[in-house]
Order: structure tokens, then sequence, then C-alpha cells
């Protein structure tokens, strides 16, 4: 099964001068070694956002063209809405891109690599698969 990675996971492995995680970090190139990574462009958007130098939003950029994005259409924004409204009605907050990334791991039977705890709230209320990072 091929694993969404989300802008958490990306950030500690590609925008740190030291990655922080090294356990996730080992992970991540596992995933990428095997060839199980997905990744949509909000992600990519994140993670090339806020780069202040163009020589290292070149050299992260250039990287991250080595993941094509898994193409998403109307479907994908209208379940990511519907996503949106059901974990609200229940108290359960999180930002468009999670949603997002909730409806796309869904539709394509994706697992979820994150770090972002909100996706846990979300796993209880949506039939999303998270990665479960092994020690």
């Amino acid at each position: 099964m091929s694993v969404l990675v989300d802008t958490s996971v990306w950030s500690l492995a590609l925008r740190r001068t030291k990655p922080t995680s090294v356990g996730i970090v080992r992970q991540l190139t596992s995933l990428v070694e095997q060839g199980l990574v997905a990744m949509i462009g909000p992600i990519r958007q994140e993670l090339l956002s806020g780069v202040r130098r163009a020589s290292q939003f070149a050299k992260l950029r250039d990287h991250l063209r080595a993941f094509p994005d898994i193409r998403l259409d109307h479907l994908d924004h209208e379940e990511a809405a519907t996503c949106f409204n059901r974990c609200r009605a229940k108290g359960v907050q999180g930002s468009n891109t999670d949603f997002l990334i909730a409806a796309v791991a869904v539709r394509y039977e994706l697992e979820i690599f994150t770090t972002d705890r909100n996706f846990l709230d979300l796993a209880r209320l949506l039939p999303i698969k998270l990665y479960r990072a092994e020690a």
C-alpha cells in the first residue's frame, strides 16, 4: 500500500538543517526507496511556501519533483468538504489541506504518514488509515 506523506514528515526530513526525528526520517527514506510515497499538490505547495532563499527553494523543488502528484478532481474537494462538515459537527477541527489529504487517502486507499496529532482525531471519525512508523 502506498503512503501519502504529510507536510509534517517531509518538513522534518527536508526543511531542517539537522533532522530532529531520526526514526521518522529513516522511515520516510525506507518508503522512498521502496517507491511507496504518494504526493499531492497542496502538500508540495506547503513545503515550498516560506522558503526564503531562491537556491534553497530550487533545491527543494527539484528534490520533490521526483514524486509526481496524484491528480485531484472535483470529487476530492467535495469529499474533503464532506469530511470537514462531518468532523466539525462532532467538534473536531482540521485544516482544509488535512481534509483534502483524508479524502485523497480514502479514494486511493493510501495510508497517511504524519506527525500531526490532529489526524488522530480525524481517524476517529473518518475511514482513514494512519501509517504506523516502526520504532
